[in-house]
């Protein structure tokens, strides 16, 4: 238990006024005859003040962030309002040049006010697809999702996503859930891919849930056709084709926050947000890369220079406190 400074006064005058010894007196109040005494030499070498509680924390830390730095961050974080401390923090890294750690962007913004509650919660898979790829087009997830245009109705936006890197490689949107819609946005992959040149060894394979497009005949005809692959995930289990489930509830909470009502308005912003998702989000199970920075094969040199980015930080911090503690 904490004491004030006028309480501990009272005590030691307590003590001092006792009939009894200072030891029954202490056991009697609850209080341990050294802390006891270390309050009596406080009181006489520095009076009342002495007595007020010291912080827990040291004086000069070594490794503290220079508030010049800390304002940046604050500044970041209030033109980049909708990045999480993780990704505000990947961000500085990349941009300032200087390294600092997402719990102590998060300490920060919160000592600002800075930090918001989810506008949503995250939702796990409680599986994942066994056979993990180890390099981009080995394997795509399809699907189809809905999303609606006011006085248009239901439209359809087919996407592939390349499961190692969670790159999306190419997307449709459309009027049906088509096998021809289905090849339309294959065609579009394998060409943006260059997947569809002579070169190409190994074509990706393809994985889809059991949807009428996907199990029909004429696309197991046009797969075999380009000797791709086709799996498809057990009924019922949506968890196999996780990364793009996880893809269409990330394209819909941020899409969705408008109405719109002509489809042009609404391909531009799934545009818009393919390019943000692809090129600037960062994803935490991609160690804090870019789909595209994994995809296209510059994700360990970009880890690499974070990695020196820390060691210098690091050291100029530890230097600039040796200069102040000197």
């Amino acid at each position: 238990m904490r004491y004030p400074a006028s309480e501990k006064i009272e005590i030691i005058r307590l003590v001092e006024r006792s009939h009894l010894p200072a030891k029954r007196t202490l056991d009697k109040l609850g209080i341990p005859k050294t802390t006891f005494y270390r309050w009596c030499d406080r009181y006489e070498s520095g009076g009342p003040e002495a007595l007020e509680d010291r912080s827990p924390r040291p004086s000069r830390v070594w490794n503290r962030i220079p508030d010049k730095v800390r304002q940046r961050i604050v500044d970041l974080a209030l033109n980049e309002s909708e990045l999480s401390p993780r990704e505000l923090a990947v961000r500085f890294t990349d941009t300032e040049r200087y390294f600092v750690s997402e719990s102590s962007v998060y300490r920060l913004l919160k000592e600002h006010d800075l930090i918001t509650s989810p506008a949503y919660v995250v939702l796990k898979a409680a599986d994942e697809f066994k056979d993990k790829t180890t390099k981009p087009n080995q394997l795509w997830q399809t699907d189809f999702t809905y999303l609606k245009v006011i006085g248009w109705g239901w439209f359809y936006l087919s996407t592939i996503l390349d499961d190692y890197s969670r790159y999306i490689i190419a997307w449709k949107l459309c009027t049906t859930m088509k096998t021809t819609d289905v090849t339309d946005t294959l065609d579009l992959a394998l060409e943006a891919s260059g997947c569809d040149q002579a070169t190409v060894l190994h074509k990706p394979r393809l994985l889809s849930d059991n949807g009428s497009s996907y199990i029909s005949g004429e696309l197991a005809d046009w797969l075999e056709d380009r000797q791709m692959d086709h799996v498809r995930g057990a009924p019922y289990h949506p968890q196999t084709q996780g990364k793009i489930e996880r893809w269409h509830q990330t394209l819909k909470n941020r899409i969705l926050l408008e109405n719109y009502y002509l489809p042009g308005d609404l391909t531009q912003q799934i545009d818009a947000f393919v390019d943000h998702y692809n090129h600037q989000r960062y994803h935490e199970s991609l160690q804090n890369l870019t789909p595209a920075d994994v995809y296209f094969g510059r994700g360990q040199a970009i880890l690499k220079q974070r990695e020196r980015i820390k060691q210098k930080t690091i050291a100029t911090r530890r230097l600039l406190h040796n200069k102040t503690a000197a």
